[in-house]
């Protein structure tokens, strides 16, 4: 059976998605990030939780914050793209419950009961959303690269309150000279799929 999308599609989305490491100079405008936000809102998540949060770094003074908690191997990069943002999970995401999920309101009361409950399916459904940001990004003929070294309590205190908490940065822009490395294995069908 093929696939509905277009190779073209394939290839921009998956096949050629790459974790960029250098980008160009060009700026990414804010109605570039509002049309990727406007493509990937629709991803599904449990009960239409929607619990991402997004914190775009556009002032040299918060970039160089942020840098300043980032993994070594992440601070050139992150210094140098034209855009970064934090992806982060709304931990009480259950207070917009009655807007988004209106056919049950009780929605609402049941995760504030329940601290744990909410923090884990906050941080799952906004890490869905995470991968639907990262293909909103390839989408929009950008490149990202996200990264998960950095100091996740400094980028917490620094850029986000206590009802938040970082899931990953991810810098986008047009890729630079030498942007990718080169590609890794895959694990192929057998090694990944089991039938019970």
């Amino acid at each position: 059976m093929s696939l509905v999308l277009s190779p073209e599609a394939q290839d921009l989305l998956f096949r050629e998605a790459r974790t960029a490491n250098t980008f160009t100079t060009e700026p990414v405008s804010d109605e570039q990030v509002r049309a990727i936000y406007d493509l990937v809102k629709y991803a599904p998540t449990a009960m239409n939780q929607q619990p991402l949060r997004v914190v775009l770094v556009r002032s040299p003074q918060a970039r160089e914050r942020l840098v300043h908690l980032m993994a070594p191997g992440n601070q050139a990069k992150t210094a140098a793209a034209p855009l970064v943002a934090i992806l982060a999970a709304d931990l009480d995401f259950h207070e917009e419950l009655p807007k988004v999920f209106p056919h049950r309101p009780q929605a609402r009361d049941a995760f504030a009961a329940d601290e744990a409950l909410r923090s884990r399916t906050a941080t799952f459904n906004a890490a869905l959303q995470v991968g639907y940001f990262i293909l909103g990004v390839r989408a929009a003929g950008l490149a990202a690269g996200p990264m998960a070294g950095y100091d996740a309590a400094g980028v917490d205190k620094e850029f986000l309150d206590e009802a938040h908490t970082v899931l990953a940065v991810v810098n986008i822009g047009r890729p630079g000279p030498d942007a990718w490395f080169d590609r890794l294995p895959r694990l192929t069908y057998e090694e990944v799929v089991t039938t019970v």
